[in-house]
Order: C-alpha cells, then sequence, then structure tokens
C-alpha cells in the first residue's frame, strides 16, 4: 500500500473516531511522524495532502527542513526529547515544539527562539504521566513551574500538554490520556491550555476518545522503518 493510501485510511480512521466521541475530525490534527523517513516518503505524504510531519533529532530535523524548503507551507513539529544545546537548530526550523519537560529548557529555548524563529513558537508542555523512567517529560507536580516558565518567555507561545503513553497496553493508555486531560482542566482547562497532544500509531483512536487534539502517527502511514 502507498504512503497516500495509508494516510487516507488513517485519516478516515480519525474521522471515526471522532463521530464515535461526539466529536469533529476538524478537531484533530494529524501529525505524521517522519523520523528515519527519507525526504522521498515526506513528499509523497505532501503529495497526498499531509502538511504536518514530527521529527525527534534536531539534526534530522534541520536536514528534511532543508532538503524540503521548496514546500513552503510545510510545517515541522519537533516531538523528541530536546536538550538545551540543541535548542537553537529546532527553534531554526521547528514550527511547533511538543517536548518542553523543564523551565531550563523552556528558558533557552525561548532565548534561542527569539533570536531564531521568524516567529512566536507554539510549545506544548511534555508529561510523564505514566512516570516511566526510561521516557523524558515533567511529572505532574512540575507542570505549574514548567507552564510559569514558558509564559515569562516572548517568544513562545504554551499551546498545551503533551504525553507518550505506556507501550502494548490500550487500558493503561486510555489511563494516562484521561490523566492529562484531568491535568489540563487542573491548571486552567481549554482555556489556558487549548490542546491535548497524544496518541500514536497504536492508540490515537483512544486518545481521541480522551479528548487528543492532536495525535503523532508515524508507522501506520510510512510502515515499518
Amino acid at each position: 500500500m502507498s504512503v497516500g493510501a495509508r494516510l487516507e485510511a488513517i485519516l478516515a480512521r480519525i474521522a471515526q473516531a471522532a463521530t464515535g466521541a461526539a466529536r469533529s475530525a476538524s478537531e484533530v490534527k494529524l501529525v505524521a511522524v517522519s523520523k528515519a523517513q527519507p525526504p522521498t516518503a515526506i513528499r509523497e505524504a505532501y503529495a497526498a495532502g499531509q502538511r504536518a510531519f514530527g521529527e525527534s533529532y534536531a539534526q534530522e530535523l534541520a536536514a528534511k527542513a532543508e532538503a524540503l524548503a521548496d514546500l513552503g507551507d510545510i510545517e515541522w513539529h519537533f516531538i523528541g526529547h530536546l536538550q538545551t544545546n540543541k535548542a537553537k537548530i529546532v527553534a531554526r526550523h521547528a514550527h511547533v515544539v511538543h517536548s518542553v519537560d523543564s523551565e531550563v529548557l523552556a528558558r533557552e529555548l525561548g532565548k534561542r527562539a527569539a533570536r531564531e524563529a521568524t516567529s512566536v513558537l507554539p510549545v506544548f508542555v511534555e508529561v510523564n504521566v505514566a512516570r516511566e523512567p526510561q521516557k523524558a517529560g515533567a511529572t505532574p507536580s512540575e507542570i505549574e513551574e514548567v507552564m510559569r516558565a514558558v509564559r515569562a518567555e516572548p517568544s513562545l507561545a504554551l499551546r498545551g500538554l503533551m504525553t507518550l503513553a505506556p507501550a502494548g497496553d490500550l487500558e493503561a493508555a486510555r489511563s494516562v490520556f484521561g490523566a492529562l486531560a484531568t491535568l489540563r482542566n487542573l491548571h486552567g482547562g481549554p482555556d489556558a491550555l487549548p490542546e491535548l497532544s497524544m496518541g500514536m500509531s497504536a492508540d490515537f483512536e483512544t486518545a481521541i476518545e480522551c479528548g487528543s487534539t492532536c495525535v503523532r502517527v508515524g508507522t501506520a502511514i510510512f510502515g515499518e522503518r
């Protein structure tokens, strides 16, 4: 099956999941996770109508942004763990950052975005809801301080919260996604945090049921890396 055909199938599943949750498909943005995929695969998805793509490594993001610079309305989402020493690269090339998880990173990214970005950079605070030691993210108790640090940076705009669910367990994923929605309500609700970035290839439909506004799907679109 081609990238375009798989993309069409994912969009249909997003629409079905949204309808099942009494939501509109227009409320859910699809980010096609293109890490480890060649620019040709991204061009194929772009030709099929996809515009938002997710990358996890700063240098790979930079290389692809430069290689695909002719695609003027492409939108790059940085979704991986971000080290402060890579903030300059990400600020220069990303249109959205999903993985701000500390005050230090918020300050560094804000400083770099002020110099590198052409407009205010939207960001999500990444939360390690499941407290998995192998994953990045602020703890639930740290959300407030990270949000405060983001809001203190004029070059950053706080968009919402992001999380990753444990792999291979839809009930655990449902619990994590529900917990993130609850955390949003505890920190100002949709008015303060309009978006929830949650859900990947194996669990995006569950995430949509739980209120996700942004799903990050890679394998189901591009195939195995």
